[in-house]
């Protein structure tokens, strides 16, 4: 009965691994109270520019996917955001394609019924993201067929308020 049992846990987590971009157990998630500075999220993830696509991967020394680097860009300007595509998804307030600012985030479903992939908007429809195996950190363009079909919407983090206890 315990074999089963393991059985079934270590199937519950490959299958919740395999679900889409970064699925890797969440992080500790501190609250920013003041505005995000964007500046620095998109800085950060340009600098990643060439680095190397690695499923889980969330530093510049491991290599990226969608979410890791949309996670480690944010973690740099002080925001800790949850570590899978689906838990950034749902951080984020959506926002129209005309009101899309740089840092918002945009979420796209590469297959599959559920959103799979994240970037970081850095304006006039570029964006910039870890797009698959086998290739590296890119800037892609929002407007191009490919990723128009794919595209879910785009959503913006807003800062968490603190919670006075007393």
């Amino acid at each position: 009965m315990q074999i089963s049992f393991l059985k079934m846990v270590s199937i519950s987590i490959l299958l919740l691994g395999l679900g889409a971009c970064g699925s890797v157990a969440p992080r500790h998630h501190t609250h920013q109270t003041g505005p995000i500075d964007t500046s620095t999220v998109i800085q950060t993830a340009r600098a990643q520019l060439g680095t190397d696509y690695k499923y889980g991967g969330e530093s510049p020394d491991e290599g990226f996917d969608c979410s890791g680097l949309v996670y480690y860009s944010f973690l740099q300007a002080g925001v800790a955001l949850p570590r899978t595509t689906f838990g950034q998804y749902k951080r984020t307030r959506a926002v129209s394609r005309e009101q899309l600012a740089r840092g918002d985030l945009i979420f796209f479903r590469i297959s599959r019924s559920r959103i799979s992939h994240v970037g970081i908007y850095l304006g006039k429809n570029r964006f910039i993201h870890a797009p698959s195996t086998g290739k590296s950190v890119a800037i892609a363009r929002l407007d191009t067929p490919y990723w128009r079909k794919r595209y879910i919407r785009a959503g913006r983090i807003y800062p968490r308020r603190e919670i006075a206890q007393n």
